[in-house]
């Protein structure tokens, strides 16, 4: 942190406003009573209790002048941008942490219910504390509600294929016709695939299918020491390619229609660069869903990531590595995200569960959330380094992929690209540059709210918004500053686009898989069951 600096003047001012703001409060602590306290907007302290004593009212106002005047200090951080950043990050990180609503001694609402319960409260929080220890990370939700393939990941399908590294599942059809050309879809390796398939009212699996879509997906295996020294090209030619020429064996379709969500659509769009430089195009169409193909704009990942994390990566991870490849373990990267947004993801869980003593609710986007899945170190360090830290990708010829020189221009397929205007883990921004890579035809959409409630938005719930522009400027801002905004799900307007594109309708298959393609078992398969 060398080189950072605070102005002087900067600083009295800070010094001037935070004596003036924290006098007004202590006076207001000295006179409580004679006039109604003021409300918290912090929704940390919305329980009447924070204003039932003056002391527990006086630390709330005074953690949250603190936090602001500490957040303006970092904000005043005069360094490099990157350093700032991270500055800002720290102090963030820091403020959330010690609220005094995260510990028992100053939560006057846990302390309340302790008493109102003789005690038990506490205990229980003692109980979820150790099954959390127990398990390895903060339960956000009740688990033992769900099961996979009994009330999350349902759709009917089949397994028709498997390797080491994945398993390809083929849906039943629910319509009598179907497109000639079929559907893949590449699901992130970094999280399981039932994203797409929590329940029939919010699948975009199944509402795949019933728009009439024969489908496929790659359901990824949690990576064990069986395959630790598997590289981002095993991923591309064995898992990525291999899948599109099961699905074209399976169907006899020389093109389909491929998606790919996160990690999965920079996969996806991988393979295709590498099946180009072949000269095969085999996508009749391509959809990215919040993903990067283009790393310039990366949002708060950028901060983690610098030469010195990347090489420390690769020699505790990588195939170089003194003792040998390891594995990225899920829950590693799983806890990276949730502190992302700790006051949502991590904070809320310690005072709900551990003070409180409650037992969260069932919720299965959280179960999800909470089935974390392991990486080979080798491939996952080649990511960190082509991708977040050198950008070569988007750059024609740059690295080479599975023999070839990688270059994402060569696809010529129409792309439909979808960003998440909250999305905190893929900017909608950096999403939107994939539009200057691709050389086909192209659309981007916008939706509203995050990583996964953006994308997860079924038409029935009639929530939220997307976004539609059909011109495409070289800024994402001005595309945005001329854009449309359109009530309810950004889905309808997919399958529009994608109906454009899925060839004629024919007679719906009666049986899954193929000769050479044969059923292994049901949908969901034991792959999506490992747990990390």
């Amino acid at each position: 942190m060398s080189g950072l600096s605070v102005p002087a003047d900067g600083l009295s001012r800070l010094q001037a406003d935070y004596l003036k703001e924290a006098t007004e409060v202590w006076n207001a602590s000295l006179h409580a009573g004679e006039a109604e306290a003021p409300k918290l907007s912090d929704r940390r302290f919305a329980a009447k209790d924070w204003l039932g004593t003056p002391a527990s009212a006086f630390t709330a106002q005074m953690y949250l002048l603190n936090a602001r005047t500490m957040m303006q200090l970092a904000e005043q951080v005069q360094g490099e941008p990157k350093t700032k950043a991270r500055v800002r990050f720290a102090v963030q990180q820091w403020i959330d942490a010690v609220s005094p609503s995260n510990f028992l001694a100053l939560n006057p609402e846990a302390q309340r219910k302790a008493l109102e319960t003789k005690g038990e409260s506490l205990s229980q929080g003692l109980q979820h504390l150790w099954h959390d220890v127990q398990q390895g990370h903060v339960s956000q939700t009740d688990e033992s509600v769900f099961e996979v393939g009994k009330n999350v990941a349902t759709t009917e399908g089949s397994v028709v294929f498997e390797n080491e590294l994945f398993q390809l599942i083929e849906y039943k059809p629910l319509t009598a016709k179907v497109h000639d050309k079929p559907m893949l879809f590449v699901p992130p390796c970094i999280n399981k695939y039932y994203i797409l398939d929590l329940q029939p009212t919010n699948s975009l699996i199944r509402y795949t299918v019933e728009q009439g879509h024969r489908l496929f997906v790659v359901s990824w295996r949690n990576a064990d020491d069986s395959v630790v020294a598997k590289t981002w090209d095993n991923y591309i030619e064995d898992a990525a390619i291999r899948a599109i020429n099961v699905v074209q064996e399976i169907t006899g379709a020389p093109t389909i229609n491929t998606l790919g969500f996160c990690v999965g659509g920079t996969i996806l769009a991988t393979a295709l660069g590498v099946l180009a430089a072949r000269g095969e195009q085999p996508a009749a169409s391509v959809t990215l869903l919040t993903t990067f193909v283009d790393f310039a704009d990366t949002g708060v990942l950028d901060l983690f990531i610098d030469e010195a994390m990347v090489q420390m990566r690769e020699m505790t991870l990588g195939a170089d590595s003194p003792k040998g490849p390891a594995l990225l373990k899920g829950q590693e990267l799983a806890t990276t995200f949730s502190f992302l947004r700790p006051n949502d993801l991590v904070w809320n869980y310690v005072v709900g569960n551990y003070l409180k003593g409650e037992s969260p609710p069932p919720f299965d986007l959280l179960y999800w959330n909470g089935d974390s899945t392991n990486l080979p170190g080798p491939m996952y360090c080649w990511y960190l380094r082509n991708t977040y830290l050198e950008n070569n990708l988007k750059v024609p010829g740059k690295v080479t992929v599975c023999g070839e020189k990688l270059d994402l221009g060569k696809i010529k397929a129409p792309v439909y690209i979808y960003g998440s205007r909250e999305d905190h883990i893929v900017p909608w921004q950096g999403a939107y540059a994939s539009t200057g890579i691709f050389s086909g035809k192209k659309r981007f959409v916008l939706g509203a709210s995050g990583h996964i409630a953006g994308v997860i938005n079924p038409p029935k719930a009639n929530k939220r918004s997307h976004w539609l522009n059909d011109q495409l400027p070289a800024k994402a801002d001005d595309w945005l500053a001329k854009a449309t905004e359109v009530p309810g799900s950004w889905w309808t307007d997919w399958s529009e686009w994608l109906g454009g594109h899925a060839g004629k309708l024919v007679a719906a298959p009666k049986t899954p898989g193929s000769r050479a393609h044969k059923v292994i078992e049901p949908a969901p398969g034991r792959y999506v069951k490992q747990k990390a």
